[in-house]
């Protein structure tokens, strides 16, 4: 019984370390569209002479 639990505690704690890492790539996804779209858009608001 004890190792059945120490299994399912292990199984909670990687399955939750890969969440976490899921969750970042995701948020590294966000980020560089965000970088791209405000490096475009600066880009043209200097090119207007502003």
């Amino acid at each position: 019984m004890g190792l059945v639990i120490l299994l399912l505690v292990l199984a909670l704690i990687f399955g939750g370390v890969g969440l976490f890492i899921d969750g970042l790539q995701v948020l590294l996804v966000i980020a560089g569209v965000l970088l791209l779209i405000g490096l475009f858009t600066g880009y043209r608001s200097r090119g207007r002479g502003l």
